[in-house]
């Protein structure tokens, strides 16, 4: 009995032995340890599209940093677009508009004109520009920020533009009593923006 005992005692010491030797051959993991998070991070943008715009979202165009203070969404049939109110800089505010036609963004920058006393039809001449029709309809539209708009409902459009369609003269009515406001635009590329996108809406 004495004898058993010794040997397991010895068969016992021989595995502890045996297992510490493997423990100290596996490669040893390195320990993770936190890492302090970029507080810009959600505003890395690889490529721009509408989808980084929205309040709170930043737009520098011609050395002004500007802030996107509300966004509309308009909705005719499958077509969707967006206006987004900027405020910066000494001027008046600006309205950017950004659509996605056959996977091409038209991006323009609008000013509203409450001097020209246009109503929609025929051809129209402003700041020496030529303007003809190109476009007209009815769109739903939803508001998310200060946009000075309801929060939904319907509007009219009409969008001119001239012949090389880099300037546009635009007319929007947001109820069919209401006066059409009048915009002209200019034609931008992403190349002229810097866009730093909106925080996520969850954050």
């Amino acid at each position: 009995m004495e004898t058993l005992l010794i040997l397991l005692a010895i068969g016992f010491f021989i595995a502890a032995i045996v297992v510490f030797a493997k423990a100290r051959q596996r490669p040893h993991e390195p320990r993770q340890r936190a890492e302090r998070q970029d507080p810009l991070k959600f505003a890395t943008m690889p490529t721009f599209g509408p989808r980084q715009l929205g309040p709170g979202a930043i737009v520098s165009y011609r050395g002004i940093d500007y802030v996107v203070r509300g966004s509309v969404t308009m909705r005719e049939g499958p077509f969707v677009w967006w206006e987004h109110l900027l405020e910066g800089g000494d001027g008046e505010p600006i309205w950017f508009s950004v659509e996605e036609d056959e996977g091409r963004l038209e991006l323009a920058m609008w000013t509203r004109r409450k001097d020209l006393a246009l109503q929609p039809g025929g051809t129209h001449t402003a700041d020496g520009v030529t303007f003809n029709e190109t476009e007209r309809g009815r769109a739903s539209y939803t508001t998310e920020g200060t946009t000075g708009l309801p929060a939904g409902g319907d509007m009219d459009y009409v969008d001119y533009a001239d012949g090389a369609q880099t300037t546009f003269l635009g007319f929007e009515r947001w109820a069919p009593e209401m006066a059409w406001e009048v915009s002209l635009g200019r034609a931008v590329t992403p190349g002229e923006l810097t866009v730093y996108p909106a925080p996520p809406a969850d954050a």
